[in-house]
């Protein structure tokens, strides 16, 4: 076992009872070039965990990782090229490492490169490219790709439109927890007549979800003819 590999195995409980010295450990490896260290120091810079947060540290770290080939890294060096954290946004850099990190089989890289590629955000847009990154996400469980992916089975984007299939994949989305597949399957709840499930789901959406998703959410419920449904539309997430 190499040093890395044994200062690792004590890393979790380190990071639990000491962050700073837990920072300082991964520093010393990831200046040795050990990749997986720079992924997590750079993660532990962008969170701000045993450190304030810093931007600038998190890209640099996630740059050298994404260079050792962590694929994990490559995803999170798009998204501070994607979101500006750190340096000047570019996108275009940012949908390439995203394939990047798609290629080296991140499914993360596959739900972000697919989402680029739907959108046209610094790649051409190109849906059915996008549809197989999708499926290929969601077949290794990503919950918010198999949210995406029902959308396509839902309305025929791509591919054959089969409601069966989308109502699945909801379900599978709202299992891992993802706040627009709870959101998708609470409709699909809704329209089987199973109203208290959907209010519970609802719910859990409106404690997660961003305040624009939520606000949207309760527009769309004040039009429900359902009235536990309208009633969630003035309740806040308690």
């Amino acid at each position: 076992m190499t040093a890395a590999h044994g200062a690792r195995d004590d890393f979790p409980q380190l990071l639990r009872s000491d962050p700073p010295s837990a920072l300082h450990m991964l520093r010393v490896q990831a200046l040795a070039g050990d990749g997986p260290s720079q992924l997590a120091l750079g993660q532990m810079y962008l969170e701000g965990i045993g450190c304030e947060r810093n931007g600038a540290e998190a890209r640099y770290w996630f740059q050298h990782a994404a260079h050792h080939g962590e694929a994990m890294a490559m995803n999170m060096l798009g998204r501070c090229l994607e979101n500006g954290w750190g340096g000047a946004v570019d996108v275009e850099l940012a949908a390439v490492w995203y394939r990047e990190a798609a290629e080296h089989g991140s499914d993360w890289g596959m739900y972000n490169y697919a989402h680029v590629l739907a959108q046209g955000r610094g790649v051409k847009a190109d849906r059915a490219a996008a549809f197989q990154w999708f499926s290929r996400a969601a077949e290794r469980g990503h919950g918010r790709a198999m949210h995406f992916l029902g959308q396509y089975y839902e309305f025929g984007w791509e591919t054959e439109a089969d409601p069966e299939r989308a109502r699945e994949l909801y379900r599978l989305s709202a299992e891992k927890g993802d706040y627009r597949g709870q959101c998708s399957w609470a409709s699909v709840l809704t329209e089987q007549g199973r109203i208290d499930e959907a209010c519970i789901l609802l719910r859990r959406v409106m404690a997660a979800a961003p305040t624009y998703f939520v606000d949207a959410l309760r527009e769309d419920l004040r039009r429900s003819r359902h009235p536990q449904l309208r009633a969630l539309a003035g309740t806040d997430a308690s």
